[in-house]
């Protein structure tokens, strides 16, 4: 059920970026505006994100999900309503205000559901959900704006998304938190207490490794957002397809192959995790370092060809480093604290990750190519160089992880 409602909460945010030609043209938009449209939802997704954590770790769920679900639908709707720039803008800072609620309640909710045995397969599982979802976002935004108006699939998408939320209120259930610890006999004794925002604070950061993995979170979705908001465009104007096309293999090459590969990741760092207690961020650590070599090719690639392979490779590598974004960090966090952990790993990742389309809108136009779109692919194959940095702060952080839990074992 979870799958399903976050397929249309990345269908929703992605049907945009597969229009962005088309409002182009329509309303004159340069780079710059297109780009502030793009961060206008992250910036309010970042922004709420620790509220919403904090209010997940504190009233039911289910209830934060699927009204969330209802809220951020309707306002997708209200996108196909909008003529002027501070209308998208509105819109899309309101959608994340909607959405940004969704994964601290759903993440805690699955780790409840799925003890240390599971749960990289669990929510590996879950995660595939956000490429299909931004896949058919993007290829259906496209179609619809080809076929009928790019009005139709903010209906077409926000429509089904609010059927969707009513109907699993029904099926939905809330597990008690802790509860797969108490199943797993883990030593961490799940409580029902409250914590106070103080006590949340010192739980989330009394070792540097959750800092870390935010940190790295920023810097991958630093890369990533750039691809969900630039490749149908970067497609269009650099490589000659046509707009259905761009929205399709704009998506479809990378978020199919991290579709493949999630799973597969999952899968390896739940056998990995009962050897080694960094195995979850070991298998992320070997996704970045691989992948840092496929963004730079993608920027920097003339042929069709290579570019595609590239493409495939890069989502491969991503599909390994999103395995653990929320598994590796509820290793070191108290199922009392794991909303608000949640909420702040999506503050420090989309507040970052929010200057990567602005980044690339302002290096399109000011940089010092000739035409903007080699400065575009200056700057997408930058990337590479953001994913190493990410590598990096992995490796402090399971190194931390290991002598932290030595130090444990020890006592």
């Amino acid at each position: 059920m979870l799958w399903l409602i976050c397929f249309f909460n990345y269908a929703d945010r992605q049907a945009i970026f597969a229009v962005f030609p088309k409002l182009k043209e329509e309303f004159g938009f340069d780079k710059v505006q297109l780009g502030l449209i793009g961060s206008a939802f992250m910036w309010v997704y970042a922004a709420g994100a620790p509220m919403a954590g904090f209010i997940g770790d504190r009233v039911r769920r289910k209830d934060l999900i699927l009204g969330g679900c209802l809220f951020w639908s309707f306002v997708t709707v209200t996108t196909g309503w909008c003529a002027k720039l501070w209308h998208f803008v509105t819109v899309r800072a309101l959608e994340g205000f909607g959405e940004t609620f969704y994964f601290p309640a759903s993440m805690s909710l699955v780790s409840d559901y799925h003890g240390q045995p599971t749960r990289s397969r669990a929510l590996s599982f879950h995660q595939s959900s956000v490429y299909l979802g931004t896949i058919l976002g993007s290829w259906a935004g496209a179609w619809f704006a080809e076929k009928h108006g790019w009005r139709f699939g903010f209906y077409f998408f926000g429509g089904m998304g609010m059927v969707l939320a009513l109907v699993l209120y029904k099926f939905l259930h809330e597990p008690r938190r802790g509860q797969s610890e108490i199943e797993n006999v883990k030593p961490i004794a799940p409580r029902s207490d409250k914590l106070s925002i103080r006590e949340t604070l010192v739980v989330i950061f009394r070792t540097p490794t959750a800092a870390l993995l935010m940190l790295a979170f920023l810097c991958a979705n630093f890369v990533a957002t750039i691809f969900l908001t630039w490749t149908p465009t970067f497609l269009v104007e650099k490589f000659g397809f046509k707009l259905a096309n761009a929205g399709l293999s704009g998506t479809v090459f990378i978020h199919l192959a991290s579709a493949v590969s999630v799973p597969l990741a999952g899968l390896l760092a739940d056998r990995l995790v009962r050897r080694f207690m960094g195995g979850r961020m070991l298998v992320q650590l070997l996704g970045l370092l691989v992948g840092a070599a496929f963004v730079y090719l993608v920027g920097k690639t003339a042929n069709v060809h290579t570019l595609l392979i590239a493409m495939v490779c890069f989502g491969f590598c991503k599909g390994f480093y999103d395995s653990g974004i929320f598994a590796s960090l509820f290793d070191v966090i108290e199922p009392r604290a794991r909303g608000s952990a949640a909420g702040l790993m999506n503050t420090v990742g989309w507040g970052g990750g929010a200057l990567g389309p602005l980044f690339v809108g302002f290096a399109s136009k000011y940089g010092h190519r000739p035409t903007e779109i080699e400065n575009m692919s200056d700057a997408i194959a930058l990337g590479g160089i953001i994913y190493l940095v990410a590598a990096i702060l992995i490796i402090f952080a399971m190194l931390l992880f290991v002598k932290h839990n030595a130090r444990l074992e020890m006592k």
